[in-house]
């Protein structure tokens, strides 16, 4: 356990000067005018990824064009899940001994300039962390609490609820509560 926290701390470390030189055109973006969306989730859990399945489609259906990456944080990205148009994956074995994230699914995700990005760590994972830190999205959301409260743009209050149910029907109101302060 020691281990891992030294290694976070070094992948800390090095996120943030990877952070300080970096540039991106932040601007509030609601949901009515957000076309591309990124969706960074912990794909471990066979009912979160259904869950961010069905969000996908419900994007789709708005019109928007959603990107989203998953984390396999036990194992390997399995044989069964491959990547398809909406869809990328990565694990930890994607991870130097730094911290960082080698792989083109990784960095072409960290350029990509999303209008949104959907920060759904809900299980506080570095690696999730990472790729939000490095994030070129002009509009970034996520939980408060965690990791992440000084990346975002708008934090969810998740209070005793943990499920990424609850933070990704919030995450839509918010997003569509802006929309109506800017009609106004």
């Amino acid at each position: 356990m020691a281990f891992k926290k030294i290694k976070e701390a070094i992948g800390k470390q090095t996120l943030k000067s990877e952070v300080a030189n970096r540039t991106r055109n932040r601007t509030v973006i609601t949901m009515e005018n957000a076309l591309t969306i990124g969706i960074l989730f912990d794909a471990s859990e066979n009912e979160d990824h259904d869950l961010v399945k069905k969000y996908v489609t419900f994007l789709k259906e708005l019109k928007k064009k959603p990107k989203a990456i998953g984390y396999f944080s036990n194992r390997a990205v399995p044989q069964s899940t491959y990547s398809k148009l909406e869809f990328d994956y990565f694990s930890f074995k994607d991870l130097n001994w730094q911290q960082k994230l080698s792989s083109v699914v990784v960095e072409n995700f960290i350029n990509e300039e999303f209008d949104v990005l959907v920060d759904l760590n809900i299980y506080d994972r570095f690696p999730l962390y990472y790729l939000a830190s490095l994030s070129k999205a002009k509009f970034k959301v996520g939980k408060k609490g965690g990791k992440g409260d000084d990346i975002y743009d708008m934090t969810i209050e998740m209070g005793k609820e943990t499920g990424l149910k609850f933070l990704l029907r919030n995450i839509d109101t918010y997003l569509t509560m802006l929309n109506k302060k800017k009609e106004d």
